[in-house]
């Protein structure tokens, strides 16, 4: 490619993956190191279900009740991906931003995504993986749904890393790299 190499600030990034895969870690460093907005939809979706003194596992039952909930954080999403300079965090961020410039999955094995949430969360393995499997079998019902998305469906993402191969720098080496690159190919 030739012309001018896009500018880190232009860029709108999308960071998805299953809950406890490193999304957020990786999308707030991210942000950081490019000097980008970060918009996370788990963090709203974490914050309605406090307001409304509601675990996880009960916000995702609420949300199957009413659709707007979900809609309400995936349009934020959608707006947001049109303003420049801006990582989104979201399970559906690839499916939503509207012509992102770099779709990132991220991947870990199960067992570990619910051990990195029982030690985030500080409850049990057990516990944590009861909740994480409901709210995931919601979601994943829930975007079929609504957006006829295949949340398992990684043929759109750019870039797909097993973030349980590498210690958390090195993922955020890897991540790094892979922008710079798209950008100087610009």
């Amino acid at each position: 490619m030739t012309g001018k190499p896009k500018k880190f600030e232009e860029l709108v990034i999308t960071v998805s993956g299953y809950h406890g895969s490193g999304r957020s870690t990786h999308a707030i460093r991210l942000a950081e190191t490019f000097g980008l907005r970060y918009v996370s939809s788990g963090t709203i979706f974490r914050q309605l279900a406090q307001e409304r003194g509601l675990s996880l596992e009960e916000m995702s039952k609420l949300t199957e009740e009413d659709s707007e909930i979900d809609r309400m954080i995936d349009e934020r999403a959608k707006e947001e991906s049109k303003k420049p300079g801006v990582v989104i965090d979201a399970t559906l961020a690839g499916w939503m931003a509207e012509d992102p410039d770099i779709r990132i999955f991220l991947l870990t094995s199960f067992e570990e995504r619910i051990r990195r949430i029982a030690d985030r969360e500080d409850t049990s393995f057990e516990e944590a993986e009861k909740e994480t499997v409901a709210r995931e079998e919601s979601e994943k019902e829930r975007f079929r749904i609504y957006y006829n998305v295949k949340i398992e469906d990684l043929s759109i993402y750019d870039a797909v890393l097993n973030t349980e191969l590498f210690e958390e720098d090195a993922t955020a080496r890897i991540l790094k790299s892979v922008v710079e690159e798209y950008c100087s190919a610009r």
